[in-house]
């Protein structure tokens, strides 16, 4: 009880102006919640202004096309939760009158939703006394309480739920579990912790055993794979270039990338135009090509390491039909791709 209050009264003082602390309304605090899964605040910020202001209500959500959710998603990554977001709105528009379900257990069901995001909006929203565990909670707690099981562990993750389960203000849920992230958030920060001024700091094992940057423990994950991508930006005499539509599963599906070629290893230009030859877009035509960037972009994704380059195919016209280049903007693309329309002047 102690530690709640002292908790609780740490955030009434601290907390930072948010949008979403300003309301109760499902929508708004699950939309928040999604958003700011693997994002942090003042990344995420921008985008739930941008969907609060297009999207104002789970219904006007629902309505919108995937590829514009994908699109105003552009630059968050982990494009799964853009479309599990929308894929989400539909079923609470269409089969639930635009009700959320008012409880953790029920909420669980809803694609994208999970222990953590349920349990901030069943407290949030409807009172219900289940304790949110997110990065900051694991960190807050594992210091406090000198706790050495691995965060990352089904152990781990069972001991840590019970621990907060345990300490959550049962009066007032809500605030105890925004509280606790946010003193993870802003506090009890991963790297330089303000522990000299840490209400914690007389009783935190972590702060008196000097394990600070000990704690939390985490199995470390396999080592990301290495892959070679590399892009034919296509451009014709009469402005236009080729996109395509990533199929099937995985992180990009259903977001538009200029057409790519994988390889096994980095290639230069005289190696790479070999490799091209025989290109289903290129067989048999006259084109020129050119290297747009010499050095690879890395692009770091949680299981693999994108090696990329560019590689700019001129030609008079193009072998399929194409999209002129004042319409690339339009499209929902990788962040990867993005970053390169921006910086090249077509």
């Amino acid at each position: 009880m102690r530690f709640s209050k002292t908790l609780t009264h740490w955030y009434s003082n601290n907390k930072r102006n948010l949008p979403w602390r300003e309301t109760q309304e499902p929508y708004r605090i699950w939309l928040s919640e999604i958003i700011l899964q693997q994002t942090q605040v003042k990344q995420g910020l921008p985008y739930y202004d941008a969907f609060v202001n297009t999207y104002p209500t789970v219904f006007d959500l629902a309505k919108a096309e995937e590829s514009e959710v994908l699109k105003l998603w552009q630059g968050l990554g982990y494009y799964s939760r853009a479309r599990n977001l929308h894929a989400t709105a539909k079923y609470v528009a269409d089969e639930l009158g635009g009700k959320f379900p008012s409880n953790y257990k029920a909420l669980l069901k809803l694609k994208g939703i999970g222990d953590y995001t349920a349990s901030a909006i069943s407290s949030i929203c409807f009172n219900e006394a289940s304790a949110v565990v997110d990065g900051n909670v694991y960190r807050v707690l594992s210091r406090y309480f000198g706790m050495d099981t691995p965060i990352n562990s089904s152990k781990g993750v069972k001991e840590f739920k019970a621990l907060a389960q345990e300490l959550i203000d049962a009066k007032d849920p809500a605030t105890y579990n925004q509280a606790i992230m946010e003193f993870g958030a802003i506090q009890c920060k991963p790297k330089n912790p303000y522990c000299p001024i840490c209400p914690f700091k007389d009783s935190c094992l972590a702060f008196n055993k000097n394990r600070i940057d000990e704690l939390p423990v985490k199995i470390k994950s396999a080592k990301a794979k290495k892959k070679y991508f590399n892009f034919l930006v296509f451009i014709s005499e009469d402005g236009k270039t080729i996109l395509e539509k990533r199929e099937g599963k995985g992180i990009w599906q259903n977001l538009y990338q200029f057409p790519l070629i994988e390889t096994g290893n980095s290639m230069n230009l005289e190696v790479f135009k070999n490799e091209i030859e025989n290109h289903k877009l290129t067989k048999g035509l006259h084109f020129e090509l050119s290297l747009y960037n010499e050095d690879a972009i890395i692009h770091k994704l949680s299981h693999q390491h994108l090696y990329t380059k560019f590689w700019i195919v001129n030609m008079e016209a193009l072998p399929v039909e194409g999209i002129s280049v004042n319409k690339i903007k339009t499209f929902a693309v990788p962040i990867l791709i993005g970053n390169f329309i921006e910086s090249f002047n077509f």
